[in-house]
């Protein structure tokens, strides 16, 4: 039985090549010929960076979705603080006009 050697890519080269194949509009087989990597390889790359970058199926982004919980949570807080603010002004009426 014999053991594969994989070759590992830097964080760089993948994003090199990636931009690569988005702003020369040229097939990912190409590219990955040019580059010595493997096609499916590459479109794994491309795809992982779509997904990151929001595009195709609709799907939030990984930033998008950070932002959507984090305005999530500010949105519950500010509510809370309004409810605050409403039960408190009621009291003060009520002290104000001596009930």
């Amino acid at each position: 039985m014999t053991t594969r050697n994989y070759r590992k890519y830097d964080e760089d080269f993948k994003q090199g090549a990636v931009r690569l194949v988005i702003e020369t509009g040229k097939p990912i087989a190409q590219v990955a010929r040019d580059l010595g990597v493997n096609d499916g390889t590459l479109g794994n790359w491309c795809a992982k960076a779509r997904a990151a970058a929001g595009e195709g199926n609709g799907e939030l982004s990984e930033s998008e979705r950070a932002e959507l919980a984090r305005l999530r949570k500010e949105n519950t807080e500010l509510r809370m603080q309004r409810d605050v603010l409403k039960r408190s002004v009621a009291l003060w009426v009520d002290e104000a006009m001596g009930r």
